[in-house]
């Protein structure tokens, strides 16, 4: 019994998902305290963050990107536009699917916190080098895009 426990252990302390998991989770609250100090929820950072200097984009990609449920950043995005911080606009393309762009408002306020952010960054992975640290950041992408045509969105409610 107690080799199963150990053996339980040893898996999840080598187990990439459980060790991205973490690393989201510590470093994300790190820079999670700044964000609700400046008056924001994480969710509205990261949809902020994600439209700032973008395209508009439909909600369904909202949601992958920023990891939040279609339905939470549906009701999300009624909140923030009435911050004004952000825009629905129709899809000439498909008139079935809404586009959300960011406002002007949604731009001054998230340029206040983008720098923070590539600062916090920076922290994190200074103590890996600069080559090591871009060669995460490329495999984190690749894997991003290998999984996500794969149709699983395992997305977290926030």
């Amino acid at each position: 019994m107690q080799k199963a426990r150990r053996d339980a252990a040893h898996f999840v302390d080598d187990y990439l998902p459980a060790l991205l998991a973490q690393a989201s989770q510590l470093i994300s609250g790190e820079f999670h305290r700044v964000v609700t100090a400046h008056g924001f929820s994480v969710s509205e950072w990261r949809v902020l963050a994600t439209l700032a200097g973008n395209e508009p984009m439909s909600i369904g990609s909202l949601a992958q990107i920023t990891t939040i449920k279609q339905p939470t950043v549906t009701r999300l995005l009624d909140r923030m536009e009435a911050k004004g911080y952000v825009q629905r606009v129709e899809n000439d393309g498909d008139r079935r699917i809404t586009l959300v762009r960011i406002t002007p408002t949604g731009t001054r306020m998230v340029s206040r916190l983008i720098p923070l952010a590539r600062e916090h960054e920076q922290r994190v992975l200074e103590p890996f080098g600069l080559e090591r640290a871009e060669d995460l950041k490329s495999t984190l992408r690749s894997i991003v895009e290998l999984h996500r045509s794969s149709g699983s969105d395992g997305l977290d409610e926030d």
